[in-house]
This record gives C-alpha cells, structure tokens and sequence, in this order.
C-alpha cells in the first residue's frame, strides 16, 4: 500500500544563531519531542526534511541560521478519542494554553496509555473529534507521569513552530522544585553530565561516558531536614528524566522515585522510627516529590513575556510540612 503523499505545506523551524553542530536526527528529536525517534528517521530516510531548500544527508550536522522544512504526511484518523477530564488551565487565548498537570497523568497517548492522558483531556477541552498527527506537535513539551507542574500547549502551527524554536534555543525559563533524599555538601551547583539510555535498562536513563546527549542541570538547596534536602532546580537541557537522572547520580534520588532508587532503596538504609516514618510519608506520595513550578517565554504572536507559577500539589506540600515539624522536634531534643 502507497504512501499517502506528503502536506504541501511544510512545518518550520529556524535554528537559532548559537546552535551548536548537531546531527540532524537528533536536532530534530530535540526540537520536536513529542514525536517518535522512528518518526524522524522515516520522515528524513523519505526525503520529507529539507535543509535550506535542500534534502539533507543523514550525517549532515545542523548549524546556526538554518531553515529546516518538515513535510509531514496526512495521517488516517486515530483511534484517540476526547475525554471529559478536568482541567486547570491557568491561561488560555487563540495561540496557545496553559495547563497545570497533576501527578499521575501521562502527557500523551503511547504503548499502554492509550486514554487518560493530556491529550484526550485537551481533544475534549478544543471540541477535537478526532486526533492525528497535528494533536503531538501540539505538546510542546512533556512532563513525566509522576511529575505535575506547568506545560505550555499550541493551538496552531505557528505558534508550535516559535515555541519550539525557544525550547530547542534554550530561551525558555522553567524551574522545578525537588524533594530529595541526602544533604548537599554545596548548596548551590551544575550537574553537566551527558545522558543516553542505562547499559541495562532501556527503560530507565544514566549518565554515560560515551554516546550521550549534553545534559545540565542547575540546582539549589533551600530547605535541609535530617535525611532529606528541598531544591529548585533550572533546566539547561530538556532531556527525557533529566531531572531525576541526574540528581540519582549525584546520589540523591528524588523521593518517591522507585525507578531512580528514591523509594524501596532508601527504606531499606533507615531503621526503626525513622523508617516507620519515612515509609508512612511514601505511602501518601505514589508518585514523585518532583513539580514543574515556574514555566516562563515569550508569546510567539505576539512577542509579550509570559511567566506563570503554580503551587506545589497538597500531598507534597504536606509531606514537607510534617518533615518541617519533625526537624523542630529534633533541634528541641538537642
């Protein structure tokens, strides 16, 4: 069966000035992280990529000031449907909204998520039948399942095309805030360590000496407990669990975090009262005490500088709540 031909109509983006020589498969996972690594592949290997006017070799490394045409093909209808889930949408105009994610929710539809998400939320939010291809450039970005916190979503190509150019540009502001276990012997440092995927897990993400993808990430402590530090951290990169990668690394998984060794791992160093503590507060966070705070960028109509700010959940903000107490009474017994 044929291919269906491509959209006349091209999908831009314009690399920034400072961009750094980067093969184009892994610009374009970069740039456009709600498609697949097999959908850029197809979409270069078929010819449907032009650089400056002109069909690029899968070597060729991408530099600054270059026009990058996407022609994505016109897909069959998807089976995605809308669903009525609540929303919070903090702002919303013709170009673009605003939504805060709650813990527990997948972005969008993908093997074994296939409802629930983001995206059946939003098709339902926009009056959206039905979902294709036009629905995933739509999420700018993506948050993991079990962080909540601040997303921005397109309404129209024009707007995902200038968003996308700040994201992949950098230009784009977003601090998160982290409960995590351990204390720090800095209370203010960059962890610049290239991530790619664990030798022995394609689920999980480490950092590797060979192969990986320029990862940074800026963090400082704010508050310290007796086995437990709260940070703000600033994305220099966006790489997929960058965040929790990273700080599992430096040693210091984010808690919760069964995947990172920030739950049954950590339970097991501690002893008695301590673990019977630390085991109740786990049971009311099944997710991670991770959250995307403060998300800030220009508006790609109509160039105003935008910048919102969502609270912590209220089952995170009352785990830290009962650390705050217990570290008093601590400091009361000194």
């Amino acid at each position: 069966m044929p291919l269906p031909p491509p959209n006349p109509k091209p999908f831009l983006l314009t690399t920034a000035l400072g961009q750094q020589r980067l093969r184009i498969d892994r610009f374009l996972q970069q740039a456009l992280p709600s498609i697949s690594r097999h959908k850029v592949c197809e979409l270069i290997e078929s010819g449907l990529v032009l650089i400056d006017g002109k069909i690029p070799k899968k070597s060729h490394k991408v530099g600054p000031g270059e026009t990058i045409e996407i022609f994505f093909r016109d897909q069959p209808p998807s089976d995605i449907l809308p669903e009525s889930i609540p929303l919070e949408i903090l702002y919303e105009d013709a170009s673009l909204l605003i939504v805060n994610k709650p813990q527990g929710m997948v972005t969008h539809p993908a093997h074994g998520h296939f409802s629930g998400t983001l995206v059946n939320a939003l098709m339902h939010h926009l009056g959206m039948q039905q979902a294709g291809e036009t629905i995933r450039p739509g999420i700018v970005h993506r948050l993991d399942k079990g962080t909540s916190g601040l997303l921005v979503v397109a309404k129209n190509e024009i707007a995902h095309r200038k968003l996308t150019e700040q994201f992949a540009s950098r230009q784009v502001h977003r601090l998160y805030t982290a409960l995590v276990w351990g204390r720090f012997r800095k209370t203010e440092d960059i962890i610049d360590a290239p991530l790619g995927r664990h030798p022995g897990d394609r689920k999980r993400f480490a950092v590797v000496r060979r192969g990986g993808k320029t990862a940074i990430t800026t963090f400082k402590v704010t508050e310290i407990f007796r086995e437990t530090s709260v940070l703000t951290l600033k994305l220099g990169t966006g790489r997929t669990h960058q965040i929790r990668a990273h700080l599992e690394h430096e040693g210091h998984p984010v808690f919760g975090d069964a995947t990172y060794g920030g739950r049954l791992k950590r339970l097991a160093g501690l002893a008695g009262a301590r673990k019977k503590m630390y085991t109740e507060l786990l049971e009311t966070l099944p997710d991670v005490a991770l959250h995307a705070k403060v998300l800030g960028f220009i508006h790609p109509e109509t160039g105003q500088k935008l910048e919102f700010s969502v609270p912590i959940p209220d089952n995170f903000s009352n785990i830290l709540n009962l650390l705050r107490e217990d570290a008093c009474k601590t400091l009361d017994n000194v």
